[in-house]
């Protein structure tokens, strides 16, 4: 409290210093007090006038505020550190947008544009997607940053066919169409490039560019990915082969197919496997637990398994061995899928 009495001392008013001990009215809260607060402790009139004189005329906390906010953003972003990533990335562009504001009105054009823009949002968040930037009637978008999923390169390619639905689903004049590009590689994402509202987090790599230039050849309505999204698609969608492309640019013909539909496969384990499975190892013990759990299940006890784990870990190998190794005996196998990014493996009886 020293430094509230030195303060009314300063003022003549060091008679008040008991006064703000005993309701512990300590520095930092005198630009809080009113005229109220201080009649209560006793203060006279123009002893109050003249406290709060000398209170307006401290440091304003509000003043101070801002300043603190640029220090502490600028702070903010010099911590900030890129990373070294895999992403998907997946760029969307409305066809037709410079004849759409040849002939529409200016704000019917960005009442499309928005509509178009939300469209893509909600779409490509539905499948973990990030929007990155927009731009224009283009949107770009990260499948793998800054929450990564072991599949986000199937998660792109259905939110681009989706997208493409969604969007001539769309209420306007005339029916609208979009074009998606998507390719995967290695990038350094992270960094916060701009101020204010145009801040964005930065990408660094060639990925980006051949998602771009990928979306400026295809055709209307058609989703046209690189070849280094498809090795990781497996037989997951029917694809058609555009054979190799050169694009402005981008070094080397690059190979591109248009995915056309999610296949019929039998399941996603199998579809990304379709060149078979390697050696099952260190799994032996979950193995005989459930080939254990079986031999009682056929001896009239029944059993249930819940296979559970981080995504990625083998849950659907261990599932294929165990199939493997029942292949000879009876069995009934039910299949379902509870949702794109959970596969549940199949149920034996």
């Amino acid at each position: 409290m020293q430094q509230i009495s030195d303060w009314l001392e300063k003022l003549g008013l060091g008679q008040y210093a008991q006064r703000f001990a005993e309701n512990d009215i300590s520095f930092p809260v005198l630009p809080d007090l009113t005229d109220q607060h201080l009649k209560e402790i006793g203060v006279s009139l123009g002893h109050r006038l003249q406290m709060l004189r000398a209170i307006a005329e401290l440091p304003s906390r509000d003043k101070e505020a801002p300043k603190l906010a640029v220090v502490t953003a600028a702070s903010a972003a010099w911590q900030d550190t890129a990373e070294r990533r895999q992403v998907t990335v997946l760029f969307s562009d409305l066809v037709g947008s410079t004849a759409l504001s040849a002939r529409m009105d200016p704000e019917d054009l960005r009442e499309v544009i928005s509509a178009y823009q939300k469209c893509v949002a909600e779409t490509v968040q539905r499948f973990g997607g990030f929007v990155a930037k927009y731009m224009g009637d283009g949107v770009l978008v990260y499948f793998g940053y800054p929450q990564a999923h072991e599949d986000d390169a199937e998660r792109a390619v259905r939110a681009g066919l989706e997208l493409i639905a969604a969007v001539g689903a769309l209420e306007a004049a005339s029916p609208l169409q979009t074009r998606v590009g998507i390719a995967t590689g290695l990038v350094v994402v992270g960094d916060l490039v701009g101020t204010g509202e145009a801040q964005e987090r930065a990408i660094v790599g060639e990925t980006p560019n051949v998602a771009a230039r990928l979306q400026g050849i295809a055709e209307p309505n058609t989703v046209v990915i690189a070849e280094s999204t498809r090795k990781l698609l497996g037989n997951l969608f029917e694809m058609q082969d555009l054979g190799a492309k050169d694009l402005k640019g981008i070094s080397g013909p690059v190979r591109a197919r248009a995915a056309l539909r999610p296949a019929s496969v039998e399941s996603r384990f199998e579809a990304l496997h379709a060149t078979g499975l390697t050696e099952l190892v260190g799994r032996e013990e979950e193995l005989e637990l459930l080939l254990r759990r079986w031999s009682k299940a056929k001896t009239g006890e029944g059993k249930v398994v819940l296979l559970s784990g981080e995504a990625g870990i083998g849950k659907s190998r261990l599932t294929a061995t165990l199939l493997d190794r029942l292949a000879n005996e009876p069995h009934t196998r039910l299949r379902y899928f509870c949702s794109l990014s959970i596969p549940t493996a199949p149920f034996i009886r």
